[in-house]
C-alpha cells in the first residue's frame, strides 16, 4: 500500500478533516507518525496546508484534532 506519513498533528488533522483515510499510527510513543492512505491529491493537500492555502470547516478541523489526540493518548 502506498501511504503518506506525517509527524505533525495539525497537518494530520487537516488531512483527516478533509477525508483522507487514516490507516494507523507508527513508531514509538515519543516519535509517532500518522499514516494516511495516499490519494491522488494527498501531497497537494499537504503542500497547501504548509503554504496556508487550504480551507476547511473549522468544526471539522477541531473535531479531527480531538480525534487524533484521543488516538495518541490511547496508545499510552
Amino acid at each position: 500500500m502506498n501511504s503518506y506519513k506525517t509527524k505533525d498533528l495539525y497537518e494530520a488533522a487537516l488531512l483527516y478533516a478533509i477525508g483522507v483515510r487514516l490507516t494507523g499510527l507508527e513508531g514509538e510513543p515519543r516519535q509517532l507518525w500518522f499514516v494516511f492512505e495516499r490519494r491522488e491529491d494527498t501531497q497537494r493537500l499537504a503542500d497547501s496546508y504548509w503554504a496556508g492555502e487550504v480551507k476547511v470547516v473549522a468544526k471539522r478541523y477541531a473535531d479531527a484534532i480531538r480525534s487524533l489526540k484521543d488516538r495518541l493518548f490511547a496508545r499510552g
